[in-house]
């Protein structure tokens, strides 16, 4: 069985299908991702479709949830459980009723078939098949039963699966559009379950006939599913249906070169932005995984991505998920968007923290002098928390705060600020001069005490910036409380 489509289409239609059982996992983040970016490419649709009929791994919220991500991500589908479109309903539970149908189809033409075997049977067979080294498949023993017998078991209430009833002879040959072509012997291939025993359908089945019938003209997924592919195009031909064609996307993986899976770490997109990365960055890191630009330019927003983007692009080897990129592409946003968006960004995380940042003049301040030091929104407050606390200082800090040229210092400020008119940068630098000159006091013996003094540690930001973003007041006051 050989199958090529070079078919045209007057419209792209593509879907995003992930299941409610958890998370969004940034692999299935990469997959909508590069399905959307096709769509707005090729000016089509992106479609939003649930695959909920695993019922033992359904979570509940899980839809609320993803609905509420990819938003957050910029990600609008065209169609969907919450938007609507011609081919609602999108939740794959609400459309049982439609997959039993069509699997009946396939019984009465002979491509699929009823299952009796127990579990206890499955399981036995599968451990005998590996012991030998052999693929786990089923053995076929329910694939030729008579109609006869099926209708006594059927009568007797014994439970069953409807599989596929794949052809044993040949290959399968097909083409996909990262990996060309792909042949696989059919003697390998599973006759797969197409109805569970709960009555609720598998992946493969609910996923040709939804795919056929909202006209999805190219399946964009994970290269796990590479291996599926024989049985999908068994089912649509099966059905008299066009073949969409196919792309697989290659896997991700972690700097070690194992495969990126729950068991290595954070992998869900909510854990990302909850830990303070831009939904910006994320985009922008994620598309490059597995996919680059003619120019191999890095910094890409979503609307360039979506003039850029091209499946020719996507590469056939792995892409690694490394956390060192995605920390400088972070900080690369962190610092060139607009402060005003930072400001806003950042705000749960400073109520988290229980800071007050009332006072708007000293917050942007505060924001504009932590993003150039941070790659990560949550790791802001800790580089501004001391503009709102008490200083604590160690014995050692408390040395240097009472050595006699600390205390010179101090009172000089004291005094000095109170008739200082002017508090732009340029001030405060000439006052700082000034200040060295007259005590004759520099270097690390003059910023050390004073930056302690009002900032709580003896390395840090340059004096105007702390002066600018404390205010004449509180400056005073903190120099105040160290007078001995």
């Amino acid at each position: 069985m050989s199958f090529k489509d070079n078919k045209d289409y007057s419209e792209i239609r593509v879907r995003f299908a992930p299941s409610p059982t958890g998370f969004l996992h940034v692999g299935g983040l990469r997959t909508a991702l590069f399905n959307y970016l096709f769509a707005k490419k090729n000016n089509g649709k992106f479609i939003l479709r649930i695959e909920d009929t695993d019922r033992k791994r359904y979570v509940p919220g899980a839809i609320k949830n993803l609905i509420s991500t990819m938003k957050t991500l910029g990600l609008h589908y065209d169609e969907g459980p919450d938007v609507g479109g011609n081919y609602r309903p999108y939740i794959q539970s609400e459309r049982t009723e439609l997959y039993r149908k069509f699997a009946q189809k396939l019984i009465d033409s002979g491509n699929a078939y009823y299952c009796f075997c127990t579990e206890e049977r499955l399981i036995k067979i599968r451990d005998e098949q590996r012991k030998k080294k052999l693929n786990p498949i089923y053995d076929g023993k329910c694939r030729d039963l008579s109609k006869e017998e099926v209708e006594e078991k059927l009568s007797q209430n014994i439970p069953f699966v409807i599989r596929l009833k794949f052809p044993k002879e040949g290959k399968t040959i097909f083409y996909d559009k990262i990996r060309e072509k792909v042949e696989v012997e059919n003697s390998l291939v599973d006759d797969q379950v197409l109805i569970k025993s709960d009555g609720f359908p598998t992946y493969h089945l609910a996923n040709v006939v939804d795919d056929h019938l909202m006209k999805i003209t190219h399946i964009i997924r994970g290269e796990e599913w590479l291996s599926s592919v024989p049985k999908h195009i068994f089912l649509y031909k099966s059905f008299g249906w066009e073949v969409p064609k196919f792309v697989h996307l290659p896997l991700l993986l972690n700097p070690d070169r194992s495969k990126l899976s729950k068991r290595q770490g954070d992998i869900a997109v909510e854990n990302y932005l909850e830990k303070g990365y831009l939904p910006e960055a994320l985009i922008n890191f994620i598309a490059l995984l597995g996919w680059h630009a003619p120019d191999d330019k890095e910094i890409y927003s979503l609307k360039e991505l979506e003039h850029a983007f091209s499946l020719k692009r996507i590469n056939k080897a792995s892409a690694v998920f490394d956390i060192e990129k995605l920390n400088w592409m972070n900080g690369w946003y962190l610092r060139n968007l607009d402060i005003n968006y930072i400001v806003e960004q950042a705000k749960p995380f400073f109520e988290k923290s229980g800071i007050d940042i009332s006072d708007n003049r000293k917050y942007l301040k505060v924001i504009q002098n932590a993003r150039a030091r941070v790659f990560r929104l949550s790791e802001i407050t800790e580089h501004s928390k001391m503009f709102y606390e008490n200083l604590e200082f160690t014995d050692e800090d408390k040395a240097l705060i009472n050595e006699e040229n600390s205390q010179k210092i101090y009172s000089y400020f004291i005094k000095n600020l109170k008739i200082t008119d002017r508090w732009s940068n340029e001030d405060i630098n000439s006052f700082v001069k000034k200040a060295i000159g007259e005590l004759g006091i520099k270097g690390k013996n003059f910023y050390f005490p004073v930056r302690l003094a009002l900032f709580g540690k003896c390395h840090g930001p340059d004096l105007p910036i702390i002066f600018g973003i404390l205010g004449r007041d509180e400056a005073i006051r903190r120099l105040q409380k160290l007078i001995i």
